[in-house]
């Protein structure tokens, strides 16, 4: 398993009237730890997608332990797997860096597509750090 972590601050635009992080922020955060993780590896999604391969989201759940807030600083901390041959999943924990409160865990399921949306295998290198 393969692990990074990232810190993202809430911006006003994320929050709801009562300064609550809106819930689909998550995901969004989640994306950025995902990009992160890859990064680490020596791959970005430009990188995946200049060579062919997409990573479509085929599912994803949260679940909210604790609200965030406007200005928070939380941390995004992701792991990823290979779970075959053509699916990658991701787990994601943030964390309030202020106070190290778990406010929300994660997960989304990647199918590994080429250009003409069939299942192909990730290139051998992210394959090889991913199990």
């Amino acid at each position: 398993m393969v692990e990074a972590s990232t810190t993202v601050r809430v911006r006003y635009a994320e929050t709801d009237r009562m300064g609550v992080v809106y819930y689909a922020n998550y995901f969004v955060w989640f994306e950025v730890g995902r990009c992160e993780l890859l990064r680490t590896l020596g791959w970005t999604y430009r990188d995946m997608e200049d060579n062919g391969v997409s990573l479509p989201v085929v599912e994803a759940s949260c679940a909210y332990l604790k609200p965030s807030f406007y200005d928070d600083e939380l941390e995004v901390r992701t792991v990823g797997r290979l779970l075959s041959r053509v699916r990658i999943g991701f787990d994601y924990q943030v964390v309030r860096a202020g106070d190290g409160t778990l406010t929300a865990t994660g997960r989304t399921l990647h199918a590994t597509l080429n250009r003409n949306r069939r299942p192909c295998r990730l290139p051998e290198a992210i394959r090889k750090a991913l199990t």
